[in-house]
């Protein structure tokens, strides 16, 4: 195993602590403004006097910031360094979510909404780097806490919305969030005040020596900390997208993304059509959501051991196209046999968020390859309601707004194929 750089004196247990605490916290926060709105659209939208089209408007927001927003971090991280672009990311979502509980009318929600989805979107890009840069032999152990964090806030945010509304007014209950955003601010602000953040613009230490800190270490003992910094190159600055590895992985986490925000939007309208009732339809959507959080716990760690993923990448996809099949068909007939299915489906995402440090050697790859790969890529599942909702109402039914879904799914296939192949951005040929 290659030595894990440090820096000058080493780094002390109780730092490594703390990265580990700021990693967490800051994936806890990077969902909780999108699902602790949702359940609320109704009563927010009789306030404000708002309706569907509006309610459809904020439904897309997340998808555009993360795109807008995640494309315009790595620039950022080499500027700030990871720490201060993530401490500027969780002050972003805090200000954000008390500007939006404090909002007097549509507009302001909507820009307040903007704000703290800004700093959600810089938290998406700029978490895989800093796994690569605080524990670059725990790869696998890390991406299962982060994204089983960043899930368990998306499942939280929306299963406590309502009855925080009920008790304390909608206001109080999208606001509360942004108690937990401050305390994702403090690990890194410990870390700055005792010097061991990034410096902005310092070199790795491993593109220097040729470690290679991508490789899972199979010991599940405390890792040493290794604080590297961004090595900014030619082929992970400006050209990932002329890489087909860069391209397949915007594609595999589009596609995921797209189908996954237009079953958030459409599974309950799709069960209560089908006759069932909207609570059902809501717990037809956890069940759904579970299964992410469940991939989260289990793809990174199976990932990791696999020298080519794709075999897990096409099981999700067989699993995604037999659940869409039994949704159009018969929703009713099997409904939590569909709703698991497209859950397991949607493991491509916890496989994509893991293949960002398993195809990069450096933390300034991992920055480049995320910024990439969520930037395209959400700007891709922004698609994903609207063109469902657009077929579905053109047509009067679910064969097309399905067959749109089945067809990312192949998609998806075709970018893992190449995001899935066992290579590294940094020893990639760019072309052109």
């Amino acid at each position: 195993m290659p030595a894990s750089p440090t820096p000058a004196g080493g780094t002390h247990a109780r730092s490594w602590l703390l990265a580990l605490a700021g990693i967490t916290l800051a994936a806890f926060n990077l969902r909780t403004a999108v699902t602790s709105i949702t359940p609320l659209l109704d009563v927010v939208g009789r306030e404000f006097g708002f309706g569907a089209a509006m309610a459809g408007v904020i439904g897309m927001l997340p998808a555009a910031a993360f795109a807008a927003f995640g494309a315009a971090t790595p620039a950022t991280a080499r500027r700030l360094g990871l720490e201060r672009t993530v401490l500027l990311a969780m002050a972003l979502a805090a200000i954000g979510l008390v500007l939006r509980s404090l909002a007097g009318g549509t507009w302001l929600l909507i820009g307040a909404s903007l704000v703290s989805l800004a700093g959600m979107g810089i938290g998406n890009v700029v978490l895989p780097p800093l796994v690569k840069r605080w524990f670059p032999h725990r790869v696998g152990t890390l991406s299962v806490v982060y994204i089983t964090a960043l899930q368990g806030g998306t499942i939280m945010a929306a299963l406590m919305a309502v009855p925080m509304a009920d008790a304390f007014g909608w206001r109080l209950s999208m606001g509360s969030w942004t108690l937990a955003a401050v305390a994702a601010m403090l690990p890194w602000l410990v870390l700055l005040r005792r010097g061991l953040g990034e410096t902005p613009g310092a070199t790795a230490t491993a593109a220097h020596t040729g470690a290679d800190v991508s490789a899972p270490d199979p010991d599940d003992g405390i890792p040493a900390a290794g604080a590297t910094g961004l090595d900014s190159t030619p082929v992970t600055r400006h050209r990932v997208w002329h890489t087909a590895l860069g391209w397949g992985m915007a594609l595999m986490f589009g596609m995921t993304s797209l189908a996954t925000y237009a079953m958030f939007t459409w599974m309950p309208r799709i069960f209560t059509d089908a006759g069932a009732s909207p609570a059902f339809g809501g717990a037809m959507v956890a069940l759904y959501t579970g299964f992410s959080l469940l991939g989260g716990l289990v793809i990174p760690g199976l990932a990791v051991r696999m020298r080519n993923s794709f075999p897990m990448a096409l099981a999700c996809a067989l699993a995604q196209f037999a659940g869409f099949y039994g949704l159009w068909q018969a929703p009713m007939a099997a409904p939590w046999l569909w709703a698991t299915l497209v859950g397991i489906g949607g493991c491509t995402f916890p496989l994509g968020l893991t293949l960002i440090n398993l195809r990069t050697r450096t933390p300034d790859g991992s920055a480049a390859l995320s910024g990439f790969t969520q930037g395209l890529g959400y700007t891709l599942a922004c698609l994903g309601p609207l063109l469902f909702g657009i077929l579905k109402d053109t047509t009067g039914g679910l064969a097309w707004p399905f067959a749109m879904l089945a067809a990312s799914v192949v998609v998806m296939l075709l970018g893992a194929w190449q995001a899935c192949r066992p290579r590294y951005l940094e020893d990639v040929r760019a072309r052109g």
